[in-house]
């Protein structure tokens, strides 16, 4: 997949694109996506996702937190695993905010990113304030010159509906099964190795305390974690725990750490991927350090179970 940038040349003369920020490149995204490659195959086109560098209720308002699914980085490593061919970046920024559908279709799309055929997502809105629905979006394709095609809806048989909204909703309550169904590959994580409090080595669980560069991240809910840990691309499975740490401290500070079952070497300052697989237990305050190890062996059993090793 070839990435462009704002304000890059592009080098096709007509382009089959969809437009959006695609937070997590979830099941819906990718129905769409598939949709999208078929008629640029179909019409011997080019296919493009035309994407965002900042969600765009942040840029529009300055207090406004995102809590996201994916990282740029890992929203254009997620689009690369698809058949797509291109990736336009838009800044996003109030002028572009300020275009009414029309003159982004025409402005943007048209003349400069050429598009001939735009896939509209089933229930997507863009252009200023969000104001025209895809009837309108048909009409100013018509009078431009531009195919607008709005997407069939995508659901589970269960009627669970695909958003990026309803996965950030199940991560919160610690529902990652459910989150994981939706995204269709396990939530993941890539962090930095810290120093932390060396605790777990001192009862025989050694933990890799983790730092995140990005504060828009969602963190799922607080809780133990069966996960699959990459260390320099090699899996291992293992054990995280998110949380405060009630059985050794008493503060707010919210702390990742991860047991990585059979490997002891020192990976500090190394950067690793962790992918969430299954939520095993709540986290609680043990009375004692030999309760907390008694636990501790419990869950690695259970992560062992779970993940087949």
């Amino acid at each position: 997949m070839y990435i462009y940038k704002n304000n890059d040349a592009v080098p096709w003369e007509k382009c089959v694109a969809t437009v959006g920020f695609f937070d997590g490149v979830h099941g819906g995204h990718r129905f769409l996506l598939n949709e999208l490659v078929t008629e640029a195959r179909r019409t011997q086109s080019i296919s493009v996702v035309v994407t965002f560098n900042e969600h765009p209720r942040k840029v529009l308002k300055s207090d406004f937190q995102p809590r996201l699914l994916t990282t740029l980085d890992e929203k254009l490593e997620l689009l690369k695993s698809t058949d797509v061919d291109a990736c336009v970046i838009l800044d996003f920024t109030k002028g572009l905010a300020a275009l009414t559908a029309k003159e982004f279709m025409e402005e943007v799309l048209w003349k400069k990113l050429k598009v001939k055929t735009l896939f509209v997502g089933h229930d997507h809105r863009f252009g200023h304030n969000r104001e025209d629905g895809f009837e309108e979006y048909k009409i100013y394709g018509n009078e431009i010159g531009m195919k607008v095609v709005r997407a069939e809806k995508y659901e589970l048989e269960s009627k669970e509906h695909f958003s990026s909204t309803q996965i950030r909703n199940a991560l919160q309550i610690g529902d990652i099964a459910l989150a994981n169904t939706l995204l269709t590959y396990p939530y993941t994580f890539i962090g930095k190795v810290v120093g932390g409090y060396k605790k777990g080595r001192s009862i025989g669980f050694p933990t890799a305390n983790l730092w995140f560069e990005s504060k828009e991240k969602i963190i799922p809910a607080t809780g133990v974690y069966a996960v699959r840990v990459y260390v320099k691309q090699k899996p291992y499975i293992g054990m995280m725990n998110i949380g405060y740490r009630p059985t050794f401290t008493v503060n707010d500070e919210l702390s990742m750490e991860v047991h990585i079952i059979d490997f002891d070497d020192n990976i500090y300052d190394q950067t690793i991927k962790i992918e969430c697989i299954h939520r095993i237990r709540d986290e609680k305050k043990f009375n004692g350090v030999d309760a907390l190890i008694e636990q501790l062996n419990k869950d690695r059993n259970t992560v062992a179970n779970l993940l087949g090793e």
